[in-house]
């Protein structure tokens, strides 16, 4: 019911467009949600949540911007990849078509029949992955963190989801049938910790045969602030890696409310990725989004209106081979309604401090963390920045980039190359720049001199540079290169700022 309504409503755009030609983004209306066609189909669908705020803030949770490489690797793996769009609450006929339902970092609560619809899935075997993120990482300022979303219960307001609200907020079609509820820890046995270590390598893995084959090739997975999580029922939640032991509080995250650190690290810490095991389907979940982000954002801040910047995390450490295998897993049907009913070892029960207990969390800092701009209400997207998911506006249009060189380039003697950036305003000064080039799978191949002269003692990225554009908006600088003696073939040359990928392409090296 739910598609035919959709479908009717883009049909009646669509006629509509026909006689008044215009831009979709310029009226206001969603961009379709993306779709990724594996070469090889495997006959199996995942899902991507993108209507709980996935785009908030510095966010960028969307298939086709920083969760691209995730999305993209899932499809290399033959799954068909597909984002759900929606103004209406997803249901569980949304969810039944798919074998796996992710749930990207939200930052808008699920109502509570959103959740039944989950458990609904899940129990007829579907299968869910919760990627969560630290406490205070409430990235549209409306007191909700992702974990506390994830959970079902805000921390210190269990007896009152609209806590410090005000009217416009408490009305809001978001806000509507949001109730308190220990619903994730109900059905799935476990809870995600209200903590916030910083960035810390997780390394204490849990053998493949223990695990069932999730972590086989796994021995590091990264962390750039999260949280871990407590296993409240061994029967059907179970622990796969866990942080370093002998953490305190100086490996939390600096701007964490409390002491960031509970149970001082490893296994009393809780994991930092578990999975679980609900009749016939199954859920898997992270505390942090950090390892499944890459650099290649999308939207605009639905805030401020300015660029995001997110990381390669994805490619840290064994980051991508963790959560592609644990897609798989997730993908796989079982014969077994819980973990007890396996051979694989179960956890004991996390230790809980008593202000962690769902009914005694307190509020150590009155949320937001910082106030809204004015003008910017989160559950209302005619507020968003131009550029914003949901926004009406479009976003001023980026600038775009070239490279200039004769190609072949040499392996010998040093080149030049000369970078050419348009579309900028007359007179600006941009910085935070360099270039570099590298072979497929990263490996960097160039040495870029420096403005001094000097050469740098390693192959690598250039040193940062800064550009003034001329009365055209166009600026221009010229590099000297020196490609590492023995390279041919293919090599990728990219522009950077500030570590954030902005255009890549390949040059042949001879």
């Amino acid at each position: 019911m739910v598609r035919e309504k959709f479908t009717a409503f883009f049909l009646a755009i669509a006629l509509a467009l026909l006689a008044f030609p215009i831009s979709l983004q310029a009226e206001g209306v969603e961009d379709t949600a993306p779709e990724i066609s594996p070469d090889l189909p495997n006959g199996k669908r995942v899902l991507f949540d993108n209507t709980h705020g996935q785009t908030a803030g510095q966010a960028d949770w969307v298939i086709d911007g920083a969760f691209s490489d995730f999305a993209e690797g899932i499809a290399k793996n033959g799954y068909e990849v597909k984002e759900l769009r929606q103004k209406d609450p997803f249901d569980v006929g949304d969810l039944i078509p798919y074998d796996v339902f992710i749930i990207p970092e939200a930052n808008i609560p699920f109502k509570k029949e959103e959740q039944a619809a989950i458990v609904e899935y899940v129990e007829n075997g579907g299968s869910v992955f919760f990627i969560s993120d630290h406490y205070n990482a409430d990235r549209n300022k409306n007191r909700w963190d992702s974990s506390e979303i994830m959970n079902g219960f805000r921390r210190g307001a269990f007896d009152n989801p609209l806590k410090g609200m005000d009217k416009e907020e408490r009305e809001s079609t978001a806000m509507q049938n949001v109730e308190s509820s220990d619903w994730l820890s109900n059905h799935f046995g476990i809870r995600f910790r209200y903590n916030a270590p910083g960035t810390v390598v997780a390394d204490q893995v849990v053998a493949p045969k223990d695990s069932f084959n999730i972590t086989k090739g796994i021995s590091k997975v990264t962390m750039h602030a999260g949280s871990t999580l407590a296993i409240t029922n061994p029967d059907t939640a179970k622990g796969i890696v866990y942080l370093p032991d002998n953490l305190d509080e100086s490996n939390k995250w600096g701007p964490a409310v409390d002491e960031g650190i509970y149970h001082g690290g490893g296994k009393e810490e809780g994991p930092y990725v578990a999975i679980s095991k609900l009749k016939r389907g199954k859920a898997a979940f992270i505390g942090d989004s950090s390892p499944v982000e890459d650099a290649t954002p999308k939207y605009r801040n639905e805030e401020t209106g300015k660029p995001k910047r997110t990381y390669d995390g994805f490619q840290e450490a064994d980051n991508a081979e963790l959560l592609l295998n644990m897609v798989d897993w997730l993908a796989e049907d079982e014969n077994y309604a819980r973990f007890s009913d396996t051979e694989i070892p179960l956890d004991d029960v996390s230790p809980m401090l008593e202000k962690e207990l769902p009914i005694n969390t307190t509020e150590p800092k009155e949320e937001p963390w910082n106030e809204p701009l004015a003008g910017y209400d989160w559950f209302d997207p005619l507020t968003f920045a131009p550029g914003a998911y949901g926004s009406k506006l479009d976003s001023v249009k980026d600038p775009s980039y070239q490279f200039k060189m004769e190609e072949p380039i040499s392996n010998v003697e040093p080149f030049t190359v000369e970078l050419i950036i348009s579309g900028l305003s007359p007179g600006q000064i941009v910085s935070g720049y360099n270039v570099g080039m590298y072979l497929d799978g990263g490996m960097q191949v160039a040495k870029i001199q420096n403005e001094n002269g000097d050469w740098p003692s390693s192959y690598g990225y250039s040193e940062a540079f800064t550009l003034a554009a001329n009365e055209s908006g166009i600026a221009s600088k010229k590099l000297t290169i020196q490609v590492k003696k023995g390279v041919q073939g293919k090599v990728n040359l990219r522009l950077r700022k500030n570590s954030s990928k902005l255009y890549t392409t390949t040059v042949l090296v001879k």
